[in-house]
């Protein structure tokens, strides 16, 4: 049956055009085939693998010069730069044993090089890595990472928070075009799945160079799953429980890549009931129910490559409120909120002798409701989004690689609910940018230069002088930025980064134009029309020591944002909710992030990490900025070993987490106190006859540890974050 539908598929596909291959073999130093050696290639994603006898092939190479990067797990890992202008290129490789780790292939920034050559520090984790490591969701696994951490809403609702910046100002990608679903919103979570995404990236610092507003705190860049290698197809299967919830999550996924073509299909369904608090007490009205579908279809020669990918996320949500009374089991309750996101996108890549031209277009459509009761929509918004990134990478001269791009978006708001939490809009944006990189001996250079032009237009609604009642706008926002770095390698082992960086924000719809009640927040909020733009001005510096039995990292920032826009209390009440207006200040912020990771010869099998993170967050006139995340000292101690034949790769972990005191807090916050987590973790590689499937056992807060944490939405109630969850998961590959 397999046999039969790759036959057909290749028939479908035997109009494709005669491409440039790269072949090979790769040995280890004895001159030994090493199998399953994973080939790369950066420029269009394709890879392949090594067969028992050593050898690869990768067809649809592009054109022009290609970096070529091979890997396998307990050997070195090299990376090659090759002309592939000829339609034959043979690249032989012998690897040396080592244990060392992946130096991952950087996606997010511009010249899409290993982190060890990137100018600027790139955080990279896959989602295996994640789950493997006890996150119970996308973004409690990205909250893993130092230097960043999540806003969140019960279990369900989670915004990243990068070096003590949120919402607006941390862009988010998922399938290579920007996301947009009323981010503004601190209840308003991703609506994206963790299903059928390979790894998350985060740029920690102003990212607008490459990204343009909204970029001002960093990007997280969430990589789409791949594609089947060449000529063949997969089936996987994904299944987690949860005990604490009572959740279930599921996931199929389908993909095959007949020569040119490409395609992929994911169906994930995830079920979560409300989750419980040490005490036994369940939270009423967290429970949700996600719906999520990914499709991706894609084509590659050697002068083209393109990748078309849909993703439709449903998301039913409780929003938990005092005196619900608990029915059913898992369908969320009112007040809920029901969400279709979808995301379009459309990647390409032309390339030419010694060029390319990658071009990304994308369409988001975020279709929102707040339901206070089944016939009562009380907030109902659509909001239509189209963007558009081109690049061109002009030919390489000497040591010197360049790129000019253009980025723009053209989005549109529109209300059809009871009440109006922004009016009616139209937002077009546009901008323009050169970056260069200049590498000499163990050295690199990258700088660049932006502009960016911001217009908002929008509607009258209501009457003037009463609640609800917004006056129309027509608001241009401006400005150029800059970014410059420098890395050098100090020594084999030692490697220095240094990054200045500026960065702006346009202010957004909420900010301007607020005149009512948030309900999310319980607040009546005022909107300013006069506010400017935020200007930032960073200076990054990291330190990097890895040898082959210990790592070591510091990363230390300065971060200075003039007219910081925030909300503030006024004193007074309308409608039996405190007024708080928008304003803005300049605000400051510093801090960093260090760690080591120690595993000492002889016993590779142990692990050995722990990393601290700190940020503090200040107005000009002294007072805290708010949603600054306490400082936190993260431990992991974690053993690799192997149980039998049929169980092999095991792993098991023991993470000892602790979280200061926060006292420094905003005028509308209240302190956090301390606390300590322990979470447990096992798991392996099953292998029976040929067929294998992965398990792990997830223990989180393993002493039902009663906890808030400062940047919980719950805070203000008095609800604890949720208590002991065992998490177990399996992962079957046919």
């Amino acid at each position: 049956m397999k046999n039969l539908f790759l036959y057909m598929l290749l028939i479908v596909a035997s109009f494709s055009y005669a491409q440039n291959t790269l072949t090979g073999t790769i040995t280890s130093t004895n001159n030994t085939p090493l199998q399953n050696v994973a080939v790369h290639i950066i420029e269009n994603n394709s890879y392949a693998e090594t067969d028992s006898n050593g050898l690869y092939i990768v067809t649809n190479i592009p054109k022009g010069n290609i970096t070529v990067v091979v890997y396998l797990y307990g050997y070195e890992q090299k990376t090659e730069k090759i002309n592939s202008n000829q339609k034959e290129v043979t690249l032989n490789f012998t690897l040396q044993e080592k244990e060392q780790h992946l130096d991952e292939i950087v996606v997010s920034t511009s010249f899409n090089k290993i982190q060890s050559q990137n100018v600027m520090k790139v955080e990279h984790q896959t989602l295996k890595q994640m789950q493997e490591n006890g996150a119970s969701s996308l973004m409690e696994g990205v909250a893993s990472i130092a230097g960043v951490n999540q806003v969140s809403t019960g279990a369900s609702i989670g915004k990243p928070v990068i070096r003590g910046l949120s919402s607006n100002r941390v862009l988010v990608y998922a399938q290579g075009v920007r996301l947009e679903n009323q981010q503004f919103g601190e209840e308003h979570g991703l609506g994206l799945s963790a299903s059928g995404i390979e790894s998350v990236e985060v740029i920690k610092g102003p990212a607008s160079l490459l990204y343009g507003s909204d970029a001002i705190g960093g990007v997280l860049y969430l990589n789409p799953e791949k594609f089947a290698k060449n000529n063949t197809f997969a089936t996987n299967v994904n299944q987690q429980f949860y005990s604490n919830t009572q959740g279930t999550n599921t996931s199929f996924g389908f993909k095959a890549s007949p020569n040119n073509w490409k395609l992929l299909l994911r169906a994930n369904y995830n079920s979560q009931a409300d989750y419980k608090i040490p005490n036994g007490e369940r939270i009423v009205n967290t429970r949700s129910i996600e719906k999520d579908l990914k499709y991706g279809l894609g084509f590659a020669n050697s002068h083209f490559s393109t990748d078309f990918r849909y993703n439709y996320n449903n998301l039913d949500l409780g929003l938990p409120e005092e005196d619900i009374e608990a029915s059913d089991f898992r369908k969320p309750l009112f007040p809920k909120q029901d969400i279709d996101n979808h995301i379009l996108s459309l990647t390409n890549k032309f390339f030419f002798k010694n060029s390319k031209i990658e071009a990304d277009l994308g369409y988001i459509f975020n279709n929102r409701k707040e339901l206070e009761a089944v016939d009562e929509i009380a907030l109902h918004m659509k909001l239509k989004t189209a963007n558009y990134n081109l690049k061109y990478y002009l030919p390489k001269w000497k040591n010197i690689e360049t790129i000019i791009g253009t980025q723009g978006m053209h989005q549109t708001n529109e209300n059809f609910g009871e009440e109006l939490l922004i009016p009616n809009a139209t937002v077009n944006d546009y901008g323009f940018f050169v970056t260069s990189n200049y590498e000499w001996n163990k050295n690199a250079i990258q700088a660049g230069i932006r502009y960016d032009r911001r217009n908002i237009t929008t509607s009258t609604h209501g009457e003037e002088g009463e609640e609800g009642y917004f006056a129309a706008i027509d608001k241009h926002f401006q400005s150029f930025n800059f970014a410059l770095g420098y890395k050098t390698t100090l020594t084999d082992k030692i490697i220095s980064r240094i990054n200045l960086a500026s960065g702006f924000r346009a202010p957004n719809l909420a900010e301007l134009t607020s005149n009512g009640v948030h309900e999310g927040s319980n607040r009546y909020e005022i909107g300013n029309s006069n506010l400017k733009n935020e200007q930032n001005f960073q200076v990054d510096v990291n330190v990097e020591y890895n040898s082959e039995h210990f790592e070591f990292f510091i990363n230390g920032f300065y971060n200075h944002i003039t007219n910081y826009i925030f909300i503030s209390p006024t004193q007074a009440v309308l409608d039996d909710n405190d007024v708080f207006e928008y304003l803005q200040n300049n605000a400051t912020l510093f801090g960093g992030e260090a760690g080591i990771h120690f595993h000492p010869h002889p016993l590779d099998w142990l692990h050995l990490r722990t990393s601290f993170e700190t940020v503090t967050g200040k107005q000009e006139n002294g007072n805290f900025l708010p949603l600054i995340p306490a400082n936190q000292i993260k431990n992991n101690i974690r053993t690799e070993f192997q149980i039998s034949d049929w169980f092999t790769k095991n792993y098991c972990f023991a993470q000892i987490n602790y979280t200061f005191n926060q006292n420094n807090v905003s005028a509308f916050e209240t302190r956090s106190l301390d606390y300590t987590l322990v979470n447990l973790g096992f798991g392996g590689t099953i292998k029976i006859n040929k067929n294998t499937f992965g398990i792990y056992l997830n223990a989180n807060n393993i002493l039902d540890k009663t906890y808030i944490a400062h940047l919980s939405r719950l805070k203000n109630d008095g609800i604890p974050n949720m208590g002991r969850t065992i998490i177990l998961g399996l992962n079957f590959d046919f």
